[in-house]
């Protein structure tokens, strides 16, 4: 272990408490994702605390829409590279989740509705910040940090802003969780899409005329049919048919029905295909009409060779720490897998637990405050470009 790796692990273990306070302090402030109107208090402490390790910030977004948070230091240098930061404070959870799941720690374990995923994020990177502060250490590549307000709903409002910083930096740490209680860091993402098919047909009575009828139903069955059939267990690639609705009465040929469609694919190249395939399908009854609509909406991260150096970086931070680190491919997507496009990207490098999304979500103290010291070496390694 490296003289600058050892101080700056003892410095942030040393922080447990102000780590778990801030933690507490931003899951009891919930922030569901589809309503804005409640994010105020969060926004608050997560300005607060970056305030409070000397980074000015304001808030960017529409006016009634979701707010996100972007952050840099009062003090740096001007006209150099600088480095994206990248997480968000929404979540999943509806207002009201703390009357059954509060918030606790039970020994080394956190617990409480979008602890893992991942306001203890936010809160390791405000520790980071700190120990780069206090220990008197350098970022020759300027930190800045985007914090937003919709990453559980698409990154609909935000994905815009994420896509112009990632542009201009020359690489991009996303907090998101790590994956599995080893804390592998995820170097690929899949792409993710999302389509509806509409299928439009004509009613008639199901016993007095049912020739004159155009089942929509029947035709989606064989719609839903040929989407199953696009799955490739090998190639990584998913399709899902998650809803279907449709029809009147159980006496009515159904005039209309609808699907809801998820894709996952592990490449950009694959996610064209899939995507041009499902538009083309056609019907097999020409009595009825298809209306496709939806996109790969997140491309997918890929192992790309400016992604995979970035990742020897971390994995050499991880070892002047001590910590043995691992790289996976993720079926979810995030933020990274659009700033991936735009600049070298590492994905997974905030809290260590499981149970996103689930209720028995959690993290694990120590791993975690190991990746707040992991996040500081990073933020303090020279230029890609060096």
């Amino acid at each position: 272990m490296s003289a600058t790796a050892a101080r700056v692990l003892d410095y942030v273990l040393e922080r447990q408490h102000a780590f778990t306070s801030l933690t507490r302090d931003l899951v009891e402030a919930e922030s569901p994702s589809a309503h804005p109107e409640t994010h105020d208090n969060v926004r608050r402490i997560l300005r607060l605390a970056l305030a409070g390790v000397g980074y000015e910030s304001r808030e960017a977004g529409a006016p009634g829409g979701p707010r996100h948070v972007y952050a840099r230091p009062a003090k740096r240098r001007r006209g150099g590279p600088s480095q994206l930061v990248v997480g968000h404070f929404d979540t999943v959870w509806p207002v009201g989740t703390l009357a059954e799941q509060p918030f606790r720690i039970d020994g080394n374990v956190i617990h409480g509705p979008g602890s893992f995923d991942m306001k203890a994020g936010l809160a390791q990177l405000v520790v980071a910040l700190h120990a780069i502060r206090d220990l008197d250490l350098e970022t020759p590549v300027v930190p800045v940090l985007f914090v937003n307000a919709d990453e559980e709903i698409g990154s609909r409002t935000s994905t815009r802003y994420i896509s112009r910083l990632a542009q201009h930096a020359e690489r991009a740490f996303v907090l998101e969780p790590a994956l599995g209680e080893r804390g592998d860091i995820k170097t690929a993402r899949k792409g993710i899409g999302r389509f509806t098919v509409t299928v439009y047909g004509k009613a008639a009575h199901a016993g007095l005329d049912p020739e004159a009828g155009a089942s929509a139903i029947l035709e989606l069955s064989h719609v839903i049919q040929k989407l199953f059939a696009l799955n490739d267990v090998e190639r990584g690639i998913t399709v899902n048919v998650g809803t279907v609705d449709g029809g009147v009465q159980p006496n009515v040929i159904a005039p209309h029905s609808k699907a809801v469609v998820d894709v996952r694919v592990p490449t950009i190249a694959a996610g064209n295909e899939i995507e041009y395939i499902i538009h083309s399908i056609k019907p097999e009854n020409p009595n009825v009409r298809l209306h496709i609509e939806g996109r790969i909406g997140r491309p997918s991260m890929e192992v790309t060779p400016r992604n995979q150096k970035l990742w020897d970086r971390v994995r050499m931070a991880g070892e002047q720490l001590g910590i043995e680190l691992h790289a996976t491919r993720a079926g979810g997507g995030s933020d990274g897998n659009t700033t991936s496009q735009f600049t070298a990207t590492v994905d997974g490098l905030g809290a260590v637990g499981a149970g996103a999304h689930a209720v028995h979500e959690h993290l694990l103290v120590d791993k975690t405050l190991e990746r707040a010291a992991l996040l500081a070496m990073l933020l303090t390694s020279p230029s890609m470009e060096s």
